[in-house]
């Protein structure tokens, strides 16, 4: 009789185990889906791109724990589940990074979406033993910021929708940016009939204000409705052909000017608000939103009032702890919101507190009001793609540290000192007329062409933040 060879037996047992555990992994693959929107300017694109990239490089994460701690295994792109929502075009916007010369890719305008499937090894020995690979699918969900302004309105009649938005022309530079349409608003009444001409009319010269909110000098921040900007598809349609009315008897009479906005604001919020986040907002789990501190800096004090108003818009909509009226709207609760201030890179290595600092002070009120309810609320400053090095040179007997790196238009690289950020609530001393001067950067050429993903600083502490936990 022939006995088994016991050590080829144990071998065939441990190969089929493993076999067993890699299919029991693949079975147990775990979802996140991540939103990514910003406010104006704020380099969304390029945190998406610059997010992707460094996941399937795994080069410089170096804070992600599940690098730090080497679990991180490997990340590849899958096919989104979602087959009516537009793929996020990586491949485009990094060749567009990494070419010759380097350029900044062009802005998205609507909602986009891409799976990452990452591999990695449970930090617990339990689960470990259990499942010895795991695989988080992130998908992530890119969409304008001017959209995320709009969830407020779910929570405003007509009435007071309209009485909000009057109260802040009464301020400027609105006041005057919206002259045109102020002139147009003192010729109607709400009682008029409801005259489809009249309406387009309205719409399209109160559309008109908003993009000159956008392009002004202040760089306001707060335009509502987020859809008169980025129209998509709904351009031209009869759900962006209303504006704000004063209050009137005329208001929720149907066969009136104000009964036909009124309707049609209504209408905007069932069919364009509501149905987008339930869509998309309401599946996510995590949220995170960019924010040009230092652009807001530069157009000055009017601009971070307004970016003030418009994240605290922003921070309404993710009430979602026990108590919030989303959570109650889409029985779905986004746990962890992270604001980011970017483009870091702009401003010299020790100033990096400082902006966190004041992005914090603008969210503060807001953020403890959701950390009270249950989600976790926190801010950091990065850079996607870094653009400069902090240098440090001597003026007039003095050390400075500034930065070096290409101005955006420029050929060369140039040594600058930036400014510094103030740390405190004094920003704006009344003796000096512009106290700041920021500017933007190129791409810095040969960016990322060393195979361990484009230079960033901070994505991993963000990355950590949004999807540590579901890679422990």
């Amino acid at each position: 009789m022939k006995f088994p060879n016991w050590n080829q037996l144990a071998q065939v047992g441990e190969q089929a185990l493993g076999q067993v555990n890699v299919i029991a992994g693949r079975m147990l693959e775990g979802t996140l889906r991540l939103g990514v929107t910003g406010l104006r300017r704020s380099g969304k694109t390029v945190f998406v791109t610059s997010l992707i990239d460094n996941l399937i490089r795994g080069g410089r994460l170096p804070f992600l724990d599940a690098v730090a701690s080497n679990r991180f295994l490997a990340a590849r792109l899958r096919a989104s589940p979602d087959r009516t929502a537009p793929r996020f075009p990586y491949e485009k916007y990094l060749a567009a990074l990494t070419a010759t010369p380097p350029h900044w890719p062009a802005a998205t305008t609507g909602v986009s979406q891409l799976r990452l499937a990452v591999r990695f090894t449970p930090g617990s020995g339990l689960r470990r033993s259990v499942q010895p690979m795991a695989t988080l699918n992130v998908d992530v969900i890119d969409y304008p910021g001017e959209w995320l302004m709009d969830l407020p309105m779910l929570n405003q009649s007509y009435r007071d929708w309209s009485a909000l938005t009057l109260e802040l022309m009464e301020r400027q530079p609105r006041r005057q940016l919206a002259a045109r349409w102020l002139h147009w608003l003192g010729t109607v009444t709400p009682d008029l009939r409801p005259d489809e001409s009249l309406a387009r009319e309205g719409a399209a010269l109160y559309t008109d204000y908003l993009h000159a909110c956008r392009r002004s000098q202040a760089s306001l921040s707060l335009v509502q409705p987020g859809h008169f900007i980025e129209p998509g598809d709904l351009a031209g349609t009869p759900l962006l052909a209303f504006c704000p009315l004063p209050a009137g008897s005329g208001e929720h009479r149907a066969q009136s000017l104000g009964g036909l906005m009124n309707e049609r604001f209504e209408a905007y919020k069932t069919q364009v608000v509501r149905r987008f986040f339930v869509e998309h907002f309401a599946r996510l789990d995590r949220q995170i939103v960019l924010v040009d501190v230092l652009g807001m800096l530069n157009a000055g004090p009017t601009a971070l009032y307004d970016m003030r108003m418009a994240l605290t818009a922003c921070l309404e909509a993710f009430h979602h702890g026990r108590a919030g009226w989303v959570s109650r709207l889409t029985g779905h609760e986004v746990d962890r919101v992270l604001f980011a201030a970017t483009k870091a890179d702009h401003v010299a290595a020790g100033q990096h507190a400082n902006l966190r600092n004041l992005l914090d002070m603008l969210v503060s009120e807001a953020r403890n009001a959701i950390r009270f309810e249950g989600a976790m609320v926190d801010t950091v400053a990065l850079a996607a793609v870094k653009c400069t090095e902090t240098v440090t040179t001597e003026h007039q007997g003095r050390k400075l540290a500034c930065i070096q790196g290409t101005p955006l238009g420029r050929q060369r690289p140039t040594v600058l000192f930036p400014g510094n950020i103030p740390d405190g609530p004094d920003l704006f001393p009344e003796n000096v007329s512009q106290p700041y001067r920021f500017l933007d950067f190129e791409p810095p050429a040969g960016v990322g062409r060393d195979g361990r993903g484009l230079p960033n600083i901070r994505l991993d502490q963000a990355l950590n933040f949004l999807l540590g936990d579901y890679l422990a």
